[in-house]
């Protein structure tokens, strides 16, 4: 079966076809602050772009109303924003903030996500991540029409936990992530060795 984009399809529809089959995605816990209010979102939109500059890329929507989300506007007015990696055990917490609250609440507060400060002029992070990107934005893409707005994110510094290295001298680091399939989520399991190429 083959689905015309160009024609009549609603965004949700398009939205299930990429999100059922672009799988698994990993999920970034994006954290920005504005005002004293810490703003903690997850996306699964979301991809390594490059290692030179370190950069990611993030799309994000808009809230049911047309609004941007809050995530959006505290980026596009502050710049920064740090990127948290999600291990199994912070998938409850995860989940829950991704609830839609007003501007002035923070899911940190709410969902009692506990953050830390480690990367001065950026928002905190997530104390039990694994791991934790501090960027900047580079640039937001114009699709040419739509809601949803990718953003290029330069990374300035990266946060691995101790626990996380395995390997020290080859810096070979190991967790389990969480990723996004569809509406679910999931763990990836078993690792398998890539083949030797004779």
């Amino acid at each position: 079966m083959i689905f015309d984009l160009d024609k009549d399809k609603a965004l949700n529809e398009t939205y299930k076809l990429m999100a059922q089959t672009i799988i698994p995605r990993p999920i970034a816990w994006v954290v920005t602050e504005d005002e004293g209010v810490v703003n903690v979102a997850p996306f699964s939109y979301f991809i390594g772009l490059s290692s030179d500059p370190a950069s990611v890329l993030i799309s994000v929507g808009h809230k049911p109303d047309g609004t941007p989300k809050d995530t959006l506007v505290n980026i596009r007015k502050n710049k920064k924003c740090t990127i948290c990696m999600v291990k199994e055990d912070n998938l409850e917490k995860m989940h829950l903030s991704s609830k839609g609250l007003d501007k002035d609440v923070s899911e940190a507060e709410v969902f009692d996500i506990e953050t830390v400060s480690l990367a001065d002029g950026y928002p905190p992070m997530i104390k039990s991540v694994p791991a934790a990107y501090f960027c900047e934005l580079n640039q937001e893409i114009d699709l040419g029409g739509g809601s949803t707005i990718p953003l290029v994110l330069n990374v300035k510094q990266i946060f691995v936990d101790d626990e996380v290295i395995t390997n020290k001298e080859r810096l070979t680091i190991s967790f389990d992530p969480v990723a996004r399939i569809g509406k679910s989520y999931a763990f990836l399991g078993e690792e398998i060795e890539a083949p030797v190429i004779p």
